[in-house]
């Protein structure tokens, strides 16, 4: 089945909204077989938008629409899609309702312009939004059934996986059941990954399990894509593969599926009773961010602390030690984080960096490691939160903190 995701909006045609929609929904529809063979940006425009409706419903099977069903005049997708299927648009006494009582629940009246919301295509079928004013909804044009999203990405997101999708693959007549099972990791690049991942059986681009990677500095998520008759066909194909990843990538993997390497150490941290106190350097406070944000952090993070000076001996393995350990003394906690970072001088340029020193204390010891970053002031800025937090996670997993990792210079 040939899919095409239209997304609708001045805003990300001229670049002021980056499209992250589309992305997700790009991403969403391959992981569960679903082929997107096109994807269009238009603006808030009648005459463009009814033109790339009906060109999309020529050449596709299936369409989604994302954006355009907001109350205001440049939202155009209802109007247009009703033109374009040669019906009126009707009043949907129902969402008008929903509408009223959702606004009713927060001790408000519902503005007037909100009525457009609740005006559908005659005919259309109705697609539920169950947390957000903007109605979904369902039509064909031309040869390709249209599916119609918000364009606010928490609607889009929740309606995509609840809504859109099982309709998508009842319409392909796509059975079964699918999985896609995700590896977080750190110090890592794609072409090592790929290295250490050969030979499996069954997992390739091409195989029973599709194998994908997908790089986010500082992390590569490596993911396995697997389709099965039912649950247990599912788990056979996908259980051995699985665990075969998860030996191959070793330490380096910081998380799975859902999880975060900062959720992670939470959960290490409570799970033994922990406290932790974190003192940085240019990172901007970046690691205090985010772990403190989380929930349950108010019982386990204590301190941070924001610096840009360093100590007198600069970014070296002892200072970040000396530091941790007098951070972890006068905070109460049980653990304290020590980043220190020691910028190149000048500007950016392919060689810029800095030396980095991770200093961790608990009640025992305290280690400390050091390593160069290059690539510029964000790159080793995020580059050394992140090698910050997986020195800390491999500390409370009783692994090497030391373990060379890619992104290191000489």
């Amino acid at each position: 089945m040939r899919v095409e995701i239209l997304c609708t909006g001045d805003e990300i045609l001229t670049g002021k909204t980056i499209n992250t929609n589309y992305s997700h929904i790009a991403r969403r529809l391959a992981e569960v077989g679903l082929d997107v063979h096109w994807g269009t940006t238009v603006g808030d425009d009648r005459t463009s938008l009814l033109a790339a409706f009906r060109q999309a419903g020529e050449r596709a099977d299936a369409v989604i629409v994302n954006g355009g069903l907001g109350p205001t005049v440049d939202d155009l997708s209802q109007e247009v899609a009703a033109e374009a299927c040669g019906v009126p648009l009707v009043l949907s006494e129902y969402w008008m309702q929903r509408m009223t009582e959702s606004y009713a629940r927060r001790g408000r009246v519902m503005p007037v312009n909100n009525k457009k919301q609740a005006m559908l295509p005659e005919g259309a079928e109705f697609i539920d939004n169950p947390i957000g004013t903007a109605c979904g909804f369902a039509v064909t044009i031309g040869k390709a059934r249209f599916l119609f999203t918000p364009g606010v990405p928490r609607e889009m997101r929740r309606m995509l996986d609840e809504q859109v999708i099982p309709r998508l693959l009842k319409l392909g007549g796509i059975t079964g059941v699918t999985r896609l099972k995700r590896f977080h990791t750190f110090g890592i690049g794609e072409s090592r990954a790929d290295e250490m991942l050969a030979g499996i059986p069954g997992l390739a681009i091409d195989g029973e399990i599709k194998l994908g990677f997908q790089a986010h500095y500082p992390q590569l998520e490596t993911k396995l894509a697997a389709r099965g008759a039912d649950a247990d066909d599912l788990l056979r194909k996908l259980a051995p593969a699985e665990a075969e990843v998860r030996r191959r990538l070793g330490n380096f993997v910081v998380a799975e599926d859902e999880q975060t390497l900062e959720g992670v150490l939470l959960a290490k941290l409570g799970a033994g009773g922990y406290t932790l106190s974190v003192a940085e350097t240019f990172t901007s406070g970046t690691i205090a961010a985010r772990i403190a944000s989380l929930p349950g952090a108010e019982t386990v993070f204590k301190r941070g602390t924001i610096s840009r000076a360093l100590p007198a001996d600069g970014a070296s393995k002892e200072a970040a030690a000396k530091l941790a350990t007098e951070l972890r003394a006068e905070s109460g906690a049980s653990h304290g984080l020590a980043v220190l970072m020691q910028l190149d001088e000048g500007a950016d340029r392919p060689d810029f960096g800095a030396t980095i020193a991770i200093g961790i204390a608990d009640p025992a010891t305290a280690v400390a490691r050091q390593a160069r970053l290059v690539g510029g002031r964000d790159w080793v800025r995020i580059g050394a939160a992140e090698l910050g937090l997986d020195c800390l996670r491999r500390h409370l997993l009783g692994l090497p903190v030391d373990e060379r990792i890619d992104f290191e210079r000489r």
